[in-house]
């Protein structure tokens, strides 16, 4: 079958492009030709237009649309060409991404009509923006093509809770789709809440695979021993729990670089592409993270890891990072705030490896029969 994926798979950002990678990998592997619908929204990475209006709304939304923009004219001009240029060379062979960006609908709807299984995800293409709410194209709209099917995999709405207005607005778009899934389980009451319909909790893409060895192979990366601080959003509470750990093991501290960064820099900060990211985390001596992507690929590598709460405004983010090592019996590598003075302990605590395995062999399971089952759905028609 021929397979068209919509995600955010244009972004210079680790977990973004790893996702993709494992999803698309996933049909792949199971002989299905699969591609991305090369779809580039203004919105999510440049801010898109700003609101001619004084109301408190357009301005909130016109100070993010600013935002964004400073950051990625930024990113072109002063950003490190070599990161940027690893990224390029990874979208463009791991990824197999060629053609034109599309940026309209109606681009979209004649890309469509060629694929028999159209999927919107994952990542947080469903979390609406303050600047332009949600994106329609990420709930596949545009397909055309009565035949084809339309699925989100592990499709996420980046926060635990939506507004009233949110709900709303999120209800009729859903209805279009053949089948849903998502990465949260707060997402599936979200979908009930907001449509009356059912979703599928389903473990992100990345999860669809024990190991990562091709990307290993990609990458002539050799440092080791080190200890991993990937860190976004914020400096606190992960400083403090990656030096801890640099004292335990005796290790300097690797930070890759984050194009939002707006804090002193933690250890020495590199500049990987997302296959040298993954080698610097697997020949890690220990990872400390409060992205959710960081702690996924700690657990697929069993790397002794701690993962820091965002504290403050940014606590509803920690629900995806949360949900997983719930799932997986971890929730001991969740460090707090009020946790940090006994850090030392935390660091040292083992963890159990082979029960860990065996959950998360039933995680991928889950997630191979929900895509298993949709193309059955197709090849049956």
């Amino acid at each position: 079958m021929k397979v068209g994926i919509l995600t955010f798979h244009f972004s210079d950002n680790f977990g973004a492009l790893l996702q993709a990678y494992a999803l698309r990998k996933w049909f792949m592997d199971r002989g299905h030709t699969a591609e991305f619908i090369n779809y580039h929204p203004v919105h999510v990475e440049d801010g898109g237009s700003l609101r001619m209006s004084l109301s408190p709304s357009a301005m909130r939304a016109n100070a993010k649309t600013v935002y964004l923009r400073t950051a990625a004219l930024l990113h072109r001009h002063f950003g490190n060409r070599g990161q940027a240029d690893s990224f390029h060379r990874f979208r463009q062979g791991a990824l197999g991404i060629s053609g034109p960006a599309l940026r309209e609908l109606s681009a979209l709807r004649d890309a469509s009509v060629e694929y028999d299984l159209i999927v919107a995800g994952s990542d947080q293409i469903w979390s609406p923006s303050i600047q332009y709410g949600f994106d329609p194209a990420y709930f596949l709209n545009f397909a055309c093509n009565d035949q084809c099917r339309t699925i989100s995999y592990a499709a996420s709405f980046g926060r635990d809770r939506l507004s009233g207005q949110e709900l709303q607005a999120l209800g009729p778009f859903l209805q279009r789709l053949s089948s849903i899934s998502v990465r949260e389980l707060t997402g599936v009451e979200i979908v009930r809440e907001a449509s009356g319909r059912e979703a599928t909790c389903v473990p992100d893409p990345t999860l669809l695979h024990e190991r990562y060895e091709q990307l290993l192979l990609d990458t002539h990366e050799v440092r080791r021993g080190h200890v991993f601080c990937y860190a976004l959003r914020t400096a606190e509470v992960i400083r403090d729990v990656a030096e801890g750990a640099s004292r335990a093991i005796g290790a300097p501290i690797l930070s890759p670089y984050n194009v939002h960064r707006r804090w002193r820099e933690i250890g020495q900060t590199v500049h990987p592409g997302p296959a040298e990211w993954v080698a610097l985390l697997a020949q890690s001596g220990f990872v400390v993270t409060n992205s959710f992507h960081g702690t996924v690929f700690s657990i697929l590598f069993r790397k002794p890891f701690l993962v820091a709460e965002l504290p403050g405004a940014r606590t509803a983010m920690n629900a995806r990072s949360r949900n997983l090592l719930l799932q997986l019996g971890l929730m001991d590598r969740f460090v707090r705030k009020e946790d940090l003075p006994h850090l030392d302990a935390l660091l040292a605590r083992p963890i159990d490896w082979d029960e860990v395995a065996a959950k998360q062999k039933s995680l991928r399971e889950i997630g191979s029969s929900f895509l298993s089952r949709e193309l059955a759905l197709v090849e049956n028609g």
